[in-house]
This record gives structure tokens, C-alpha cells and sequence, in this order.
């Protein structure tokens, strides 16, 4: 199934789109969190802190092959919009090899420095060996990551957002089952966990991609569909490049911060690790909204439709606002039990401090809630280098915290993390995106032509 989004009632167009997204996103949030509650329940709260401590370092590399795959799907969604089907297939065919062979260099390159960069980061001695057997698996198997991602990205590009979600939620329950498999059965810890992940997942991303050539014919990439286009690279590229720097720049904040983390010891790293897993889950409508507002603005920039653009964009906006301040209250009464979830017996003030941190960025969703709207806006509308460069302002809110605050204020500085590199990207991004539309309005789009010969 295909959804045109250039006409009809937004808000209906919007929340039709984006309800199955947010599922997905839940039930991607599960298969990622599956690792982290069996590890932590089963194996130790070591063992979790080990997972823990890669997330930063997951996100820096894997952030920037999905932030490749979203990009490469927006050449898509705005051929789509055109009514272009020749383009859109040479841009899936292109994609594909662009991404393959990034994911396959990547890997490699990353397996190899693992180890230099967990100690590079100031990973905790006691916590070294589970950090290291988690990730390095995790980048081994990168090329699954690659083939999900872009599958599900030039579907959701074609306005299909159920369809990756059937095959998620199937993954999920096999990542889930090879979890409790490897680490409870054949008691492979951490390294169980991380083969389980890789193995789902792959599992997701060849069915859709099996289902895109089997049933999608507008997707079908025929003959000379095939061969590799230096135009089509390039505008790939020029989108998708700066998507995936975006999130290698908020990782490598992210990073930084989780450098000053690892010397507050094993406990604060744990703290922070459940705090983040609940904070996560609560992102996740967030998210499914991003990912609905770029393919709503590549398919109405294809057609022309700027006006179409800012009702999609406020109407989220609103609706996400409403859902934040629910949120809060949510955690507020919930927030021990969530976290849990993730850590059992360990010391009280390990989950007071997760308590406290997970209460701390989400009283900050709001400026958080802007940021997905407004930079995927953005990236939908062919302008992601702005996007890369709230990115930019991310890494210096988080840097400043990281090197001014938890020295002298320890875990409470660090608690302050997450909520000074949104703000600071909204610095940005709120601007950008009104004068980005303004000039789109003015010029009436008139210049923009994504076809491919």
C-alpha cells in the first residue's frame, strides 16, 4: 500500500501515517531494550553497565549509517510527490549501493578499533570486557542494520508505514526469544544478547526487502534502474551525508558526555543507563513524528505544496506539546517502577539517581519534541546540512556540561546533559525552519527538480 500525503485532511493524513510508525518505533524500542533487561536482570548489573556504556559510542557509528538510509529515502519521497517513478527506482538502486558499501567499510574499520576506543572514552576497567564483547558484535553485523533501514525508509517514503511494522514486531519477537536463548540457556551473556539483535534484525530487513520486489511494482527496479548513476550518488549523498554527520555530531556530544560519565564509576554509568532506556521509550511518539513530517514535506515539496508544509508542521507541533506535558505526570508517579525494569538489586542510590535523571529530561520534552519536528522538516525539504549544523549546537550544549559541570557537581551536572544541547539546537533550528519556508513560499519552489533522466 502506497499513501499520496499532497492531499486530503492533514491532520487525518498526519496521525494515519504516523500512528503505525509510533508502534514500530515501540516495538523497535523493545527489541533494543530486550538486551538491556535480560542482561540486567539475569546476568548483573555489571553487565548491564557494560551495555550501558557503548550507547554512546552504538549511536556514533550506527548513527550515521541510519542518518545515511533516512536521507537516501528522501530523493524518494520527493519523486513520489513528482510522480516520478523512474526516479524513484534509480534512487532506491543507488541507494542501495551507496549504503552497502558504507555499512561493509564501516564495519570493518570499527570491529578493528573497538577496544582503543572503549579506553579511549575511559570506559571503567570493571566494565571493559562486557562493553567490548557487546558492541563488537553490534558493528559486526552493521550491514543488518543498513538493509532495515533503508528498506523501511524508502517504504515509509512511498507513504507505507505498516508494512515495516509487521516485520519489526516479527523481529522483535525473535530477538526477544534468541535473547532469552543464548543468555539464560547457553549463558553467553552479553555476546548472546548482541548476536541475538544482530540476527533479528536482519531477519526484518531481508523480508522487506523480499516484500518491496515481490509486491511493490512502482519500487520494482527494472534493467537499466540498475546501473549505478553518478547524479543519483550524488544527490544521495549530498542529502544524506549531512544526515548521518547530524547524528554523528549529537553522538559525539553525546560521547563526550559519556567520558565524563564513565569517571563518576560504574554506578553513575548504570544510573544513566536506565534513566536513558525509560526516557527512550517515552521519545518514541517524538520520533514516529519525525519520521511522519519528513516523508509529509518531501511529498508536498514534489508537489508543490509549501502551504501544506506549515499546517502538517504546526498541527504536530501541538499535538506533541499535549502529549509532553502527559508525560510528566506519567513519570512523576511511575518513574521507580520503570526504572525497575532495567536493574534489580542494586543499590539504592543507583536507582535514586536514575529516578532523579529520567525526571530531569523529561521535564524538558518540549524544547526535545521541537527538535524532531523541526529538523526532519528540514531533511524533508532537501535542507539537511541545517539540520547537521543543530547538530553542531547540540555538541556544544552537551560539551559545555561535560567539561564546566560535572567536575564540580558530579551526577547532578550531568544530569543537566541532554536538556542544554536541546535548547541550544533550538537556538537554531526554530529560525531556520521559518525562513526556510518563507524562502520556499517566495521562490515558489519553482527551482527545485528532483528527476533523473
Amino acid at each position: 500500500m502506497v499513501r499520496d500525503m499532497t492531499h486530503g485532511s492533514p491532520m487525518k493524513l498526519l496521525f494515519g501515517f504516523w500512528f503505525p510508525l509510533l508502534l514500530g518505533n515501540l516495538f523497535q524500542q523493545v527489541y533494543n531494550l530486550a538486551d538491556s533487561v535480560i542482561v540486567g536482570r539475569f546476568v548483573g548489573v555489571d553487565a548491564f553497565a557494560g551495555v550501558s556504556a557503548t550507547g554512546s559510542l552504538n549511536f556514533l557509528i550506527l548513527g550515521f549509517l541510519l542518518g545515511m538510509c533516512s536521507g537516501c529515502a528522501i530523493p524518494v519521497a520527493q519523486s513520489f510527490g513528482e510522480n516520478d517513478p523512474h526516479s524513484m527506482r534509480k534512487y532506491f538502486a543507488n541507494a542501495i549501493y551507496l549504503c552497502g558499501g558504507l555499512a561493509a567499510v564501516m564495519s570493518v574499520a570499527t570491529v578493528l578499533a573497538t577496544r582503543p576506543i572503549l579506553r579511549w572514552i575511559g570506559t571503567p576497567e570493571d566494565i571493559m570486557d562486557q562493553a567490548y564483547h557487546y558492541i563488537v558484535y553490534i558493528f559486526g553485523g552493521m550491514i543488518a542494520t543498513m538493509v532495515y533501514n533503508l528498506a523501511s525508509g524508502v517504504l515509509r517514503a512511498v507513504g507505507n508505514t505498516r508494512t515495516p511494522l509487521y516485520f519489526l514486531i516479527l523481529s522483535c519477537a525473535v530477538n526477544v526469544a534468541l535473547d532469552l536463548l543464548f543468555v539464560l540457556v547457553f549463558r553467553m551473556g552479553v555476546t548472546g544478547a548482541a548476536v541475538a539483535t544482530v540476527a533479528a534484525q536482519l531477519l526484518s530487513g531481508i523480508l522487506c526487502m523480499r516484500l518491496i520486489f515481490k509486491k511493490y511494482d512502482v519500487l520494482r527496479i527494472r534493467g537499466e534502474e540498475w546501473r549505478p548513476d553518478a547524479a543519483c550518488i550524488r544527490r544521495l549523498s549530498g542529502i544524506g551525508l549531512p544526515m548521518g554527520l547530524q547524528f554523528s555530531i549529537t553522538a559525539i556530544g553525546s560521547l563526550i558526555m559519556q567520558t565524563a560519565v564513565n569517571s563518576l564509576g560504574s554506578g553513575a554509568v548504570a544510573a544513566i543507563g536506565a534513566g536513558g532506556k525509560v526516557y527512550t521509550l517515552f521519545c518514541c511518539p517524538f520520533e514516529a513524528m519525525g519520521a511522519t513530517i519528513a516523508t509529509w514535506c518531501g511529498q508536498n515539496l514534489g508537489a508543490r505544496r509549501i502551504d501544506r508544509v506549515r499546517v502538517g508542521v504546526r498541527q504536530s507541533l501541538l499535538v506533541m506539546t499535549c502529549y509532553a506535558v502527559c508525560a510528566v505526570f506519567f513519570v512523576r508517579l511511575c518513574g521507580e517502577g520503570l526504572i525497575g525494569l532495567f536493574i534489580t538489586g542494586a543499590d539504592a542510590s543507583i536507582t535514586s539517581d536514575a529516578v532523579k535523571y529520567l525526571r530531569m529530561v523529561v521535564y524538558f520534552f518540549v524544547p526535545l519534541l521541537i527538535i524532531f519536528v523541526l529538523r526532519n522538516a528540514l531533511q524533508g525539504l532537501g535542507f539537511s546540512r541545517i539540520a547537521m549544523f543543530a547538530g553542531l549546537f547540540e555538541l556544544v550544549g552537551r560539551a559545555f556540561v561535560a567539561f564546566a559541570l560535572v567536575g564540580p557537581h558530579g551526577f547532578d551536572g550531568a544530569i543537566l546533559a541532554n536538556p542544554a544541547a536541546w535548547i541550544m539546537a533550538d537556538v537554531l533550528l526554530i529560525p531556520a525552519y521559518l525562513l526556510t519556508v518563507r524562502k520556499l513560499e517566495r521562490a515558489g519552489v519553482a527551482r527545485l527538480s528532483h528527476s533523473v533522466a
